[in-house]
């Protein structure tokens, strides 16, 4: 590892003589990368709210309801520290609880089941003698409506969905191609995010990679077709975009994506991350939209056309995206879209987000902004939603600007609704199995009082004869 802390793991009691045996040093050290790679601290530990390193109580939204990330220190009453290295492995692989208790693939087992058990065996050394026990429970716990909370029923959805399989090396490939391999399909369990789902949510790899919902942002097609993945970006840039958050002059991190790169990624050493590239650029696809960055230019420059008239920022009057452009972006973004000289604050044109079929990611840009921290620096662009400190724009303010900006800078074949903007705001668009959900408690009692009158019929029928 080129670096194993970060800003929370340099809580952690590493090296401190906590709890360690000074032989099973590289082997915690192992651990703790493999931790790194998995992301483990992003979801476990609630940065929010201050929360003690892997105690739990981070909210994961999803489509069914917020699941709320469990305790996983060595703590024997309220985390893991009671488990066997087998029952740990089971937990990763499985999803299965040493009480007996499953998981939701919120937890990605579906991906940890590729680990080696090797690997299993240093993540369980790590966890139990180079993490601090916090003895106490996770601050909130997951309760998901009927019937998602019923959570037996993930037995049936692991039968039908869970290739309880290791990672296997292709002899075929080079040994940068199966190390990426193995950490993308693995460890760092891309497939979560950027694969589509079915009707039961689980992971449909005929379309591997290919892009997908996640809540309010979009994990966009990240396979190696030119149009709409990543084809046609470098190596380079694509290690450059994971150890960073930012290639320039294609894409910025931001959302569930940024939490990656500064928790993980940008922790994971460069050979890794090139093995990501070398393999990502050899996934196929069959292609589903524009998710290419090469689309505006930085001729139109917004104050030129507005000088002259009256303040755009009297008396309320930003009504139009143009001028809303001008009032609440075109300080960063500059006026003309080219972004600062740096480009820490992008342009907006030659982006993936401005230019992709899909415009969730920029109004989740616009209502949520972005936050990322990177060796060191922060990373901000202050959110325009609820609760923002510059004030918060209504949806149809939105999407006036994500209109003028896709129609000047980016995909102006795409449009933005109050609609679109609203359901982001939501939390992003439902999958049927949410949408469905109010629908099913008064379907299992239609169903039962039907069964019941048929019952009650055939007993009066055979009785009559």
């Amino acid at each position: 590892m080129n670096k194993i802390t970060h800003s929370l793991a340099a809580t952690l009691l590493l090296g401190s003589g906590f709890a360690a045996h000074a032989q099973d040093g590289d082997l915690i050290a192992k651990g703790q990368a493999l931790a790194i790679a998995s992301d483990c601290m992003a979801c476990h530990t609630n940065t929010q709210q201050q929360g003690k390193p892997f105690a739990g109580g981070y909210g994961i939204a999803s489509p069914m309801g917020t699941i709320y990330a469990t305790n996983i220190t060595p703590s024997v009453k309220y985390g893991i520290g009671g488990y066997s290295e087998a029952a740990f492995a089971e937990v990763l692989r499985s999803g299965i609880r040493q009480d007996g208790t499953y998981l939701y693939p919120a937890m990605p087992y579906t991906a940890y089941t590729r680990l080696s058990d090797d690997e299993i065996h240093a993540l369980y050394t790590y966890f139990m003698h180079g993490v601090a026990p916090v003895d106490e429970p996770a601050k909130r716990q997951t309760d998901l409506p009927f019937p998602f909370n019923i959570r037996l029923s993930m037995a049936v959805w692991n039968m039908l969905y869970l290739d309880n399989r290791r990672f296997t090396p292709d002899e075929t490939k080079g040994e940068a191609w199966n190390e990426g391999a193995a950490l993308v399909q693995g460890p760092a369990h891309c497939g979560t995010c950027h694969t589509p789902r079915n009707v039961l949510m689980a992971e449909d790899n005929s379309r591997f990679l290919m892009g997908a919902s996640l809540g309010a942002w979009y994990a966009p097609n990240i396979t190696a077709d030119r149009q709409e993945g990543i084809g046609d970006w470098s190596e380079q840039e694509l290690v450059d975009y994971l150890k960073t958050g930012r290639a320039e002059g294609r894409a910025q991190a931001a959302g569930p994506m940024a939490e990656a790169v500064e928790h993980s990624f940008q922790y994971l050493t460069d050979r890794q991350l090139r093995a990501i590239a070398t393999y990502l650029k050899t996934v196929p696809s069959q292609g589903e939209g524009r998710q290419g960055n090469g689309l505006g230019q930085a001729h139109y420059n917004v104050e030129h056309h507005l000088r002259g008239m009256d303040s755009p920022n009297a008396n309320h009057t930003l009504n139009s995206g143009e001028a809303l452009y001008s009032g609440y972006c075109a300080s960063c973004h500059q006026p003309d879209g080219s972004g600062s000289l740096n480009q820490a604050y992008p342009s907006l044109f030659n982006n993936s987000t401005t230019a992709a079929s899909n415009p969730s990611n920029l109004i989740a840009a616009i209502l949520q902004g972005v936050d990322r921290r990177v060796d060191g620096k922060h990373v901000l662009m202050p959110s325009f939603g609820a609760g923002s400190y510059v004030g918060e724009l209504t949806d149809k303010q939105v999407a006036d600007i994500a209109n003028f900006v896709l129609q000047k800078y980016g995909n102006s074949a795409l449009s933005v609704s109050e609609a679109d903007v609203s359901e982001v705001r939501a939390g992003g668009p439902k999958p049927l199995l949410a949408r469905a959900q109010p629908m099913i408690l008064p379907g299992v009692a239609v169903a039962a009082v039907v069964i019941i009158l048929l019952v009650l019929f055939w007993l009066r029928r055979r009785k009559t004869r």
